[in-house]
């Protein structure tokens, strides 16, 4: 009898390392990664950024090339799953095949919040986040003058970035007071602020979109929720993601704002696994439940279920980091900012280099650097056992981190 595959839903971070760990962890059983894009698995970070920029074809992207995938015996499998049977450890898919599984794991990521305003359907109203979308937004930049991007978030920013750079005339559109307003402190904003203002791009706080202007089909512009409208023949919306939870909602597992996990990223179901953007996991760093969308959590967490699946089980316990790069600029951030009641900045934003030591009770809870590469390691290697530095230490350019460290 054929043993059944461990089966993954999603190729994206989360289901690429998944399915690589399992054979670096020696598991010899049958593998199979369901990919619902009409491509090899890709990394998603350059699409905003170098891949924007022009920075040579698809296969730059790729996470490896297709002889990794036959050399490691893992089964891509080009398809969409639309059900489970939980109880015949089954799947049924798009194209009307059935996959069985040993275990499942849902690797299903998150899909652009879509805009919901009048002309939101033109072909010229664009979202960032699959290599097709970013191709095509590629091709038009020769053809296009002004382009108004709907939301001062990480990818708005670093489009918004891309596309003056490639002379674009460039409008954000931004509901809150100040740009990443729910990621990073009020320091980090403003420095942000001052740069893309300097680089020519207009943004525009405390208003929204409330239609997009038309003449036969083609964009003509933005109208604001203050009335002034604003000139572009391309729209980019960038106002954030929902996690992909129905396929696990339709199968009876509980979901909230991700598909609920435990500490060991384990559904309900003892057969189904998920893990990624669409997971919403029980933190025992943080004793609460988190859903994170980053790199760095979909592959800490792919890891920790290959460990899991291959008789190593332990609760994860990732420590999480961010970054962004917009134009010249490297945004980097170690651990979760969220509730801070002091901010203490080290280095100089003036000269385009410092950091934001964030506190809540007297304790560093994460540090957000501009161009400071070494507060942002000092950081990851710090907070992830937990230090603490007074904040009087943080502000002392004298004080050299690495004492910290010894």
């Amino acid at each position: 009898m054929v043993e059944a595959p461990i089966l993954i839903v999603g190729a994206g971070h989360a289901g690429f390392q998944l399915a690589a760990s399992l054979r670096q962890a020696g598991y010899e059983g049958p593998v199979s990664l369901i990919n619902d894009e009409p491509h090899l698995p890709y990394q998603r970070p350059p699409l905003s950024k170098a891949y924007l920029k022009g920075g040579g074809g698809p296969d730059k992207v790729m996470f490896r090339p297709e002889k990794f995938y036959h050399d490691q015996r893992i089964e891509l499998i080009s398809d969409r799953v639309v059900a489970i049977d939980r109880s015949a450890l089954q799947l049924v898919c798009a194209s009307g095949a059935s996959r069985v599984y040993k275990h499942l794991v849902l690797a299903t990521g998150a899909r652009n919040r879509l805009l919901d305003i009048p002309n939101a359907g033109l072909k010229d109203v664009l979202y960032l986040r699959s290599l097709d979308e970013s191709e095509m937004l590629r091709q038009l930049f020769p053809t296009r003058r002004r382009v108004v991007v709907v939301g001062a978030g990480f990818i708005g920013l670093e489009f918004a970035a891309t596309a003056r750079a490639k002379g674009l005339e460039v409008d954000v559109v931004e509901l809150a007071p100040r740009v990443m307003a729910r990621a990073v402190t009020s320091e980090i904003s403003e420095f942000f602020q001052r740069r893309h203002s300097e680089a020519g791009i207009r943004i525009h706080f405390g208003v929204q979109a409330t239609s997009i202007t038309s003449d036969e089909g083609r964009v003509t512009g933005v109208t604001l929720s203050d009335g002034r409208p604003i000139a572009a023949d391309l729209v980019v919306v960038g106002v954030g993601v929902l996690p992909n939870v129905e396929l696990a909602a339709e199968a009876d597992l509980p979901v909230a704002s991700g598909i609920i996990v435990d500490e060991h990223l384990l559904t309900a179901d003892p057969n189904i696994s998920a893990i990624g953007d669409c997971a919403l996991f029980k933190s025992v760093r943080f004793g609460a439940p988190l859903r994170l969308e980053s790199v760095q959590n979909a592959a800490d967490q792919a890891r920790c279920v290959a460990a899991r699946l291959t008789g190593d089980m332990k609760s994860y316990d990732g420590f999480p980091w961010f970054w962004s790069d917009q134009g010249p600029d490297k945004l980097q951030i170690a651990g979760l900012t969220t509730g801070y009641d002091q901010v203490v900045v080290r280095g100089d934003a003036g000269q385009g280099s410092f950091s934001a030591f964030c506190y809540k009770d007297g304790r560093l809870i994460g540090i957000e650097s501009v161009n400071r590469a070494s507060d942002h390691v000092f950081g990851r290697r710090f907070l992830a056992v937990n230090g603490s530095i007074p904040p009087e230490q943080a502000a002392d350019p004298a004080f050299d981190l690495k004492r910290a460290l010894a």
